[in-house]
């Protein structure tokens, strides 16, 4: 059931608000798959892009940890807070930042959020005991045939290669729905999440970071590189995405917020050509179509 919008969402402005709140978060979010794709092809490692994800982002919200109480980890406990941290922190970023590795950016920003929403139906309905509604299962198999379009592309221009690109995108997008499943199962909000996984970030993953890498390849990059990563990673597409879209569900209402994060695709596309120059193939535009469709489907 939809979450009621407050009284502001009842006025012009209050829904014009909502509404660039929403399509800001999914440019975010598009954002940092694109500097992500750019951060890969220059010289960072997976690794290096993990920690500016979640390194910085975990430093500005330190101060929510350190009020709720370290020791319990905010409130959400150590245990639950390392789970999520695997599910949507460095772990899950490093799978699909190798990824990138192994297939072109088109493949990476459509097959990552159309597997978490496919995966989220699935889960929604095993764990959560949600009805599977016609629509959904229309939604869901129109995203398998979308997710099918960018399969056979990667299997007849790359080979296996890019098929194991593409499955790491998919497991990305698993874990990314796991993750949400669990923060409707433990009544975690998005920013008290994104606050513990950077705590976790900064006194788990950082340290393992410096002793097992290093930080010799962030310094090669060089300053500009690594503030564009710091920026691009650990607020633009990090925690401020996390605000913009609880603010639209406060004024739009959960149901017509939920139709932002189906814009990445193709804002990530538009991105990555502007930016990088990357211009999308025609199975890849085809599919791109196909998972949209599936997304509407999917949010009814």
């Amino acid at each position: 059931m939809d979450l009621k919008p407050d009284a502001a969402a009842a006025r012009p402005s209050g829904i014009l608000i909502g509404v660039l709140c929403g399509i800001a978060a999914a440019l975010g979010w598009a954002a940092g798959f694109v500097a992500a794709k750019h951060g890969v092809a220059i010289g960072f490692s997976p690794a290096d892009l993990a920690l500016h994800r979640f390194l910085w982002s975990g430093l500005l919200l330190m101060p929510l940890i350190l009020r709720d109480g370290i020791t319990n980890l905010g409130g959400i406990g150590w245990g639950r807070g390392l789970v999520m941290s695997v599910l949507s922190g460095p772990p899950q970023a490093i799978i699909a930042y190798t990824g990138f590795f192994l297939v072109p950016l088109g493949h990476g920003t459509t097959i990552q959020p159309a597997c978490a929403a496919l995966s989220g139906l699935i889960l929604a309905s095993l764990v959560l005991g949600e009805r599977a509604t016609r629509e959904r299962i229309i939604g869901g198999t129109t995203i398998i045939a979308g997710l099918l379009v960018f399969g056979a592309e990667s299997h007849t221009t790359i080979g296996n290669q890019g098929v194991g690109g593409d499955l790491l995108f998919a497991l990305a997008g698993l874990f990314w729905a796991t993750f949400g499943i669990l923060l409707r199962q433990w009544h975690v909000s998005g920013t008290r999440a994104v606050a513990a996984v950077g705590a976790v970030s900064i006194m788990v993953f950082a340290p393992l970071h410096a002793l097992l890498i290093g930080y010799d390849g962030i310094l090669r990059m060089g300053l500009a590189e690594n503030l564009l990563q710091i920026v691009v990673q650990g607020i633009l597409a990090g925690m401020l995405p996390i605000y913009l879209f609880a603010r639209a569900v406060i004024l739009l209402g959960a149901g017509r917020a939920a139709t932002f994060p189906a814009l990445v695709p193709g804002f990530s596309m538009i991105i990555g050509y502007l930016a990088l120059g990357v211009v999308p193939s025609i199975p890849q535009l085809i599919g791109l179509v196909i998972v949209v469709i599936g997304f509407r489907f999917t949010m009814r």
